[in-house]
């Protein structure tokens, strides 16, 4: 038997036992290398944390997004494993957030974490609150 007759059979084995279909999934929200390295500078410590992200109504346009540090999952959180970080999203928020990219960006007034939210229909001019 060659390697190629191999795999082809093994895969055929695993997919004849498993009852479950295989979807690809598109991730809840994707990191930037900026956001990555920001939230490894922010969570190293002897406790694991992770940084929960959520949607809270308020605001201008109606949305704005929570950030907060948490030591343990919630029960219905997403996790987003990414480079080594482990960010969990609120299952209340994951409508909202789904396909956002997280980026950190630092200028000389300030340094946030930004979002960019290809199901937001409209952002204040502040820029802190989105519209869904």
């Amino acid at each position: 038997m060659t390697i190629g007759t191999i795999v082809k059979q093994a895969a055929t084995n695993a997919v004849n036992t498993s009852n479950a279909r295989l979807r690809l999934r598109k991730a809840a929200l994707t990191l930037t290398p900026a956001a990555v390295d920001r939230l490894k500078h922010l969570t190293t410590g002897p406790k694991p944390q992770y940084l929960r992200v959520g949607v809270k109504q308020k605001g201008c346009s109606g949305n704005s997004y929570m950030l907060e540090f948490t030591e343990s999952k919630g029960r219905f959180d997403e996790t987003v494993s990414q480079d080594g970080v482990t960010v969990l999203v609120d299952s209340k928020a994951l409508i909202t957030v789904l396909g956002s990219e997280m980026d950190y960006v630092e200028n000389k007034l300030s340094s946030q974490f930004v979002f960019h939210n290809p199901n937001a229909k409209g952002v204040c001019g502040c820029g802190e609150s989105f519209a869904i």
